[in-house]
């Protein structure tokens, strides 16, 4: 194998590893749809920002599961389901 495959493969291992960490350390990361402030923003005739409509995606907490996390909490319930 040529160097710059084994430098591509390390850097793919240690970013999956990365994400991993942070997936264990904090599931939950800010909405996309609302940044974290679990509403929208809205202007009034000013220009001055106000709170604006109930976020849908976050039901208004402003947070979400991460997508690895989900993953594992899937693989999860299904290894303890055909485990017991």
């Amino acid at each position: 194998m040529t160097p710059l495959i084994l430098t591509v493969l390390a850097a793919a291992l240690l970013a999956g590893l990365g994400y991993a960490a942070l997936c264990s350390a904090s599931p939950f990361g800010d909405c996309r749809k609302c940044d974290g402030l679990g509403f929208q923003l809205a202007h009034d005739r000013r220009g001055k920002p106000k709170r604006g409509k109930h976020c849908r995606r976050c039901q208004g907490v402003g947070k979400r599961i991460r997508i690895g996390r989900h993953l594992y909490n899937l693989a999860h319930r299904t290894w303890r389901a055909g485990t017991n």
